[in-house]
Parts: C-alpha cells; structure tokens; sequence
C-alpha cells in the first residue's frame, strides 16, 4: 500500500514528519506541560519587559525629571555669583531651593510636615506644572494684592482640613492656597518624599525666615543646554564644570542619570522577581519532566513497535526532542504574548506602588529573547532525562504489560548536555543579575532543594519499604503505594517541596519586613526629630520643651551636610563603589562634630581625641560603613561641607545601631574641624510610652508656636509612611509568589496524572480481589497525607533557613521565627496533596475491571 503522505511531507526528516504524526493525537497529557511553561515565560518576560518601559520612560523623560540636562546642587547655601556667570555661560538657567517645613493651617490649628520647594520664574526649563483649576504656576504663586500665592499636593489639603482660598502658614509668611499640583515633571529627582508637596516662588521664601545660616536646605541649579544639545555636549559641559569649578562643592548630574536612586530600585526590584519567575520555571520544570515522562510511559508500545521495525534508539529520541520542542514553542510562544503585552496595561498599577515615571510600552526584544532562552533551557533541562531513558525501552515491551519504569541512566551523551544546559541557565541568573552575589546564592540553594528534596524522596520510599505491615489495611496499602515500581513520590515530594519552600521563605521575609516596620520601633526610639533649630536658640528651645513635656528627654547635636569628595585620596568618582555602602557615597550626609566619645561605649578600634584638641582635622568613622568601604584608622577622607573641601583623618570607628532611629552620623568630626562655621542644630525628644496622641500633638503645637521655622518629624509618620510604601511592594512579590505556587500546583497535578496509568492498574486488580471504593480511598487519603506532611515539615525548614538568610544576611534585620506559617504550611499541603490527590483518583475508582483484566 503506498504512503498517503504528500511529496512536501515525504521531504521532511523523519523525526519531524514522525512528530507531526504522533501530535495529530492531540495535547491530551500535555496541557499542563504547555501551563507551566507558559507561565514561567510569561512571569519573566513580564517583569522584564515592565522594568524596561520604566527605565525607558526615565530615560527618555531624562531631562523633565532632573529638570534640565544638567544640574548642580549645593547643601547649606546659594551659589555664589561667578558660580552664577559660569553657570549662565553654558545655557539657561533655573533655580530650586528645596527643604522641609511645618505647614499650618490658620483656621483650625492644624499642621503637616511639608517637602516645600520655591522656584523662580524660568522653572520649569522642561515639562510642565499642572494645576488642577484655572491659571499658571508663576501667576498662582504671585504676589496679589498683598497676598502671596502657593500651591500644593491634595494631601495637604487633605491633612490641614483647607480649601484652596483658605490661608497657610509656613515658618513666618501666610500664604494662599491658590492651586492643587496635579503633575510635577522633576518630582522624582528629589527622592522620597516625607509629607506633601509645596510650591512657592524664591521671592517669598525669604519672607518664611526659614533660610538662615546653616538650614538645611539644597540649592538646584538646573541647565538647559543651547539646542539642539547631544549626549557629547551634555558630557563637555559636565567635564568643563568639573575642571574650571573644581572647588565650588556641587554635584553634577546629567540627563542621562537623572533618578539613580529609583532607577537602582527599579534594577533590584526586577532582579528578585526576575529570579522568582524563574523559581516558578524551575518548578514547571518539574511538571514538564512529569508530562514528559507520563506521555512516554504511554507511548512503550508505539516506541517498541518502531524498535522491532529496525528504528534505531537515535531516531526515537530525535522525534520524540522535536516534538517536545515543538510543544515548548507554543507554551513560550503564550508566555511571551502575555509578557510583551503585560507593560500597556501595568505601568498604570505600578504607578500605585512605585514613584515612577510614566512607562514607556513596547515591545523589547532583549527582555523577550531571555524570557525565551530561560524556557527553551529550562524544557530542555528537564525533558532530556526522560527522553535520554525513552531511547533505552526494548522493543519486547511490546509483547507484554510493562508496569516497573526502567532504572537505567541515560547514555553519558545525554548527560553532558544535560549538565550543560544546567550550567547556561544558572550563567544566565547570574551574569544577568544586578547582584550577582545573591543570584548565586539562589542558584545553590535552588540546585541544593532539588537534591536533597530528591533525596527526602528516596528516603522516604526506603523507610516505607521497611516498615513492617499493619493490620490496618489502608495504612498497609497506602505504604505500599509510596514505595512500589514506578509510585510518584519523588515527584510529589520534589514538586510540592518547591513550591512550599518558596511558600514560606516569602512569607517569613515578608512577615519579619512587616514586623520590624510596624510592630518593633526600638524602646529607645525617639518620638519627635526637630530640625534647624538655631544654634542661638537650642537652650531656649530645649526650655521650652522641658516646660511642654517635663517627662521627655532631649537630645540636641550641631547639624550640617557634607559630600563626600575623595577616599584615601581617590575621588569618590573612581573609587571602588560596592552595593551595600553605595548610598554613602551619594548625594550628601548629615555631619556632626563631638568634643567627647559616645557615652554607650561603642568605640572599637582607634583613640578619642582630647577635649581640647586643636590639630589637623580629625573623624570617627562608622566601623560597619567603613569595612564596606575598605576605610580603616589613619586613613583620609575629602569632604566638601559649605563650600569648602575639609581633609580628615580617620583617628577611630565605632559601632553604629542605625535600627534605633536616634541620632546617629557615619562621621563625627573633631570640634576645631568647623570652628566658626554657621550650622543649625538637630535635636530629638524622647517622650515615655504613656504619652498618647495629645501629649505629642501638643508638643508640636507649642514648637511651631515658638519656632514657626523649626521642622518636626514625627518618627510614627515616618514610619507610616515607610510601612505604607513596604506594604505596597509586598503585594508585589506576594503576586510574583503566587505565580510559582500556581506552578507548583501545576506540577503536582501533573505529578499525579503522571501514576495514572499506574494507579488504574492497581486499582483495577485491588477491586477484583474485594477491595471497596471506600477502603481504596482511605489508602489514597492516608498516602496523600503523609507524604504532604513529611513534605511540609521539610519545606518548613527550608524555608525557615532561606528566610533566615535573606533577612538576616541580606536585609541586615533581626529574624524572628513566626509559627502561624508553620501552620499554614503544613494546612497547605495536606489540602493540596488530598485535595488534587482524590480528584485525580476518583476517575480511576471508577473504571470497571474486566476491560482492563483482558489485557493482563
């Protein structure tokens, strides 16, 4: 009989047209292969993708967000007037004067903290202001009739109780509420904000008192090159700045970095859930192998037939690869659908947890070629196994029920690629990865779960082996089933201990984060953080408080800004910048200088130097900071405070306890290092723990009464605020989570679909010898049970330590072990393994004997 294949079809190879064939049987077995590696792919091209419209949108949005193609900032005071002609010389120029204050409302006493900016009449050089309502920003924030103009965020509005109209005070001016700001283009070039925004002009900020000597207020000066300008020109204005005004103490950005500090955020952010997607992959990893190794087991006879017909072992893995591959294609080609499509409609939602630029969709091919090289890997890493022992089935198989899975390796050939495969994917999370240092601990931790959960596996059928037999017939029987020829355990157990541990770990990270944000202030926290104070008035105001709250305790420290310059006499711009200290050498730090050490015995290494001491200038340095740094005693550090460049030698380091949230400083210079120098001071009360609302709220009303220019924080509201922005990301990684439980629920439903074949077979000869549907589901509730309990005890561990790690390696904070997610855990998989254990069961309790009995 001749072949009804067609001359196009008689031309391909053969394992091609031999795969085609066998997938015109349809998916059946495949689907959840298809799942798992849809969705990893779908996860990571998602999160790529996401990260790389917000990295374009601050890009391309460079020049409106840092509010030019260059600025230069300076802490404490304006720049001086040939700081101004060198500046005029190289293009328009704007100045922003940014600094906290106390807004209060006139009418109802009330009052916020503020990030309040004046602004002068050629801001905004890029982008615009929108106010919601009629009129500009300059005409809003005029002068009129002898009242002065501001406008601001709704959250004042909201926090003060005011309509626009209404009257606000900061430090010694009254202002008018004239507008509300709908968009600020330079919002996120200023950072995180504590309280909400305020606009004012510069005229009217001298009329606040709040701009004395020493405030700690920056100074903005924002370029607009002449246009057309190009990267080269931006990079000669920033060179010739740093060469003919190397002494004026300001930091240059550029367009081209213009939100570091989010863009390093948004890098980092990506990393972890770039690697949770990847988890999920590596968990449908292990569906994958299960589908594979159920629709081979299906196919011994087919394979077996081809054997007898002379096909050889080679020819039988090359089709059975292209038809996985051919499959793997369609689950990527879903995955990376979803993730190119995933930035039109989440940067919207990533506005609400991140302050983010606008997005810029689109479709990126990079981020979707790694999508699709991590699940081309990741298929093939786990389907080469069963593929490699498909090849090693002897064609007798066809001539009799072949129920014990073969135990042979595959060839050392399979092997080798196998290993290779496993080395690209763990080279790609690593030299991808922002910090390559956790990538790789999450690559031994991920390869170390898969051993020892396939070893727990193994051991578990072992001890089940030796068990002596119960009198209780399902028990007996549900033993039985966790160690017989070809049972799941090792799939269920490597499945579910995946996704459990991640289970956990996420949530012990998330919880403990949780914990130290809301629930753990340090007893000896501060209630109050009072800035720019002046120095003239520090007695008079800590009188004030004495008589306001005579119960509090007040601590007051002198107060100013510095940048750092050079280390060891390397600019800090060539100087080695490791992760962990790089927000020490950004921007700029608050500084202080003592007469005397610490009273809390916290010197380490090095002498304090004398009372009176009046030598070269001297620091103490913060011993955790300077170990990062590579910073030891005797060694110099440049600095630039108020304009001048200050040299300092390391005399000491000490230990620092940035948890307590009191006054602490990574320097404290000797006093005779700022001997006349204008500076505020920076003063913290303390209040006991019987002290309510009112006794704070009171003591800030009395403050600004008698200091209208005096900043309070109040360390709870910052705290909230934090925790607010904390709770929003946990959501986040709660959802990126959820998409590897998902996975790993996949896999084991397809773990169990995996025996089904198995299990029909031992039902079927179970119920021929008296076996009720009753007793057999007693046997599957009780093996189901104990192997998701020995499971969950495992992954409780695991994850307990890979908490451990990331919280107290990683994230610096003190862990604390929480039961209720021991709890959940274990419920979790003893519901899960049961729950999709009986479902999978209960087609095959259903199936008659005799039809199955003629083919034994």
């Amino acid at each position: 009989m001749r072949s009804a294949a067609t001359p196009l079809a008689r031309r391909l190879p053969v394992p091609l047209r031999f795969a085609l064939r066998e997938l015109r049987g349809g998916l059946k077995g495949f689907y959840v292969f298809i799942a798992c590696i849809a969705l990893g792919v779908a996860a990571i091209a998602s999160v790529g993708s996401v990260s790389r419209s917000l990295v374009n949108g601050i890009s391309e949005e460079g020049q409106a967000i840092l509010g030019g193609d260059l600025s230069f900032s300076l802490i404490h005071r304006q720049a001086r007037a040939d700081e101004r002609e060198f500046l005029g010389s190289l293009g328009r120029v704007s100045e922003v004067a940014t600094l906290r204050a106390m807004a209060r409302s006139t009418g109802n006493d009330t009052q916020t903290l503020v990030e309040l900016k004046a602004v002068d009449g050629a801001y905004p050089l890029f982008g615009e202001v929108a106010i919601d309502g009629v009129g500009s920003l300059h005409d809003l924030v005029a002068a009129k009739s002898g009242q002065v103009g501001l406008v601001a965020e709704a959250g004042l509005a909201e926090r003060l109780g005011v309509q626009i109209g209404d009257p606000v005070s900061i430090g010694n001016a009254t202002f008018t509420l004239t507008g509300l700001i709908a968009a600020e283009p330079d919002r996120l070039s200023g950072g995180l904000g504590w309280g909400p925004r305020v606009i004012i002009s510069t005229e009217a900020l001298e009329a606040t008192g709040l701009i004395q000597p020493g405030s700690l207020v920056r100074w903005r000066y924002r370029v607009a090159l002449p246009e057309p300008a190009s990267p080269g020109d931006v990079e000669a204005a920033k060179k010739r700045a740093e060469t003919e005004m190397a002494e004026a103490g300001w930091r240059i950005r550029d367009r081209n970095d213009a939100a570091p500090g989010l863009r390093d955020q948004i890098d980092r952010f990506t990393m972890f859930l770039t690697l949770v997607g990847l988890t999920a992959l590596i968990v449908g990893g292990v569906g994958v192998a299960n589908a594979v190794t159920a629709y081979l087991d299906g196919r011994r006879a087919t394979i077996a037939t081809l054997k007898s017909l002379g096909a050889g072992g080679a020819l039988i893995f090359r089709s059975y690869l292209v038809e996985i591959l051919m499959l793997a294609v369609v689950a990527m080609a879903i995955g990376l659908v979803f993730g190119a499509l995933t930035p039109w409609f989440a940067g919207s939602a990533l506005a609400t947890v991140l302050p983010v630029a606008d997005a810029v969709p689109g479709l990126y091919g990079a981020e979707l070629v790694l999508a699709l090289a991590y699940g081309i890997l990741t298929a093939l890493a786990f389907a080469l196994w069963p593929l490699g022992r498909a090849r090693e089935v002897p064609a007798t198989a066809l001539y009799r029920e072949y129920v014990g899975r073969a135990r042979a390796w595959p060839r050392p050939v399979y092997l080798v690629a196998l290993a290779v495969i496993v080395l690209a994917l763990a080279g790609l999370a690593i030299g991808l990865a922002y910090e390559p240092f956790i990538a790789t601990i999450f690559v031994i931790g991920t390869l170390a779960a898969f051993i020892v959960l396939r070893l727990v596996g193994v051991a578990i059928m072992a001890i089940a082996r030796r068990l002596p037999h119960s009198r209780f017939i399902a028990l007996r029987l549900a033993v039985g089933a966790i160690h017989r020829p070809g049972a799941v355990t090792p799939s269920i157990v490597l499945s579910l201990g995946l996704g459990l541990t991640l289970l956990v770990t996420i949530a012990l990270i998330d919880g403990n984060l949780t914990r130290q944000l809301t629930l753990s202030i340090p007893d000896k926290a501060p209630s109050f953080f009072f800035l720019d104070i002046p120095r003239a008035d520090a007695e008079r105001f800590v009188s004030l408080v004495d008589e306001a709250a005579p119960d509090g305790v007040t601590e007051e420290v002198p107060m100013l800004r510095g940048r750092f310059v050079a280390l060891k006499g390397i600019p800090v711009a060539d100087y080695p910048r490791p992760a962990e200290a790089e927000w020490v050498l950004r921007g700029d730090r608050g500084i202080t200088y003592a007469a005397t050490p610490p009273d809390d015995g916290s010197l380490t290494e090095g002498d304090w130097w004398p009372e009176d001491y009046d030598g070269p200038p001297l620091v103490s340095f913060a011993e955790e900071i300077a170990g990062e740094l590579g910073l030891a005693v005797g060694d110099e550090i440049t600095v630039n405070v108020l304009g001048r460049t200050i040299t300092a030698t390391i005399a000491n380091l000490r230990t620092v306890d940035w948890t307590s949230l009191s006054i602490n400083f990574v320097m404290v210079f000797s006093p005779n290092t700022f001997a006349g120098a204008p500076h505020m001071v920076l003063a913290t009360v303390t209040l006991p723990d019987a002290a309510g609302a009112d006794s704070e709220l009171g003591l800030m009303r009395a403050v600004t009464a008698a200091f209208p220019t005096v900043t309070s924080v109040r360390v709870k509201e910052a705290l909230d605020s934090v925790n607010s922005l904390v709770r929003r990301l946990a959501w986040a990684v709660r959802a990126a989570s959820g998409i590897t439980i998902a996975a790993g629920i996949l896999v084991l439903a397809g773990a169990l679909a995996a025996s089904h074949r198995h299990r029909i077979h031992d039902a079927v000869v179970l119920k021929t010898l008296g076996a009720t549907r009753r007793r057999l589901i007693g046997a599957y509730v009780i093996e189901f049970a104990l192997l998701g309990t020995i499971t969950a005890i495992f992954a409780l561990a695991a994850g307990t330590l890979a908490g451990f790690v990331v919280v107290e390696q990683v994230m610096e904070l003190d862990f604390t072990f929480l039961p209720a997610v021991a709890f959940a855990a274990i419920g979790s998989a003893l519901v899960l393994t049961v729950g999709l254990g009986l479902v999978g069961t209960w087609r095959v309790l259903g199936r008659r004997p005799a039809a199955y009995l003629r083919d034994l």
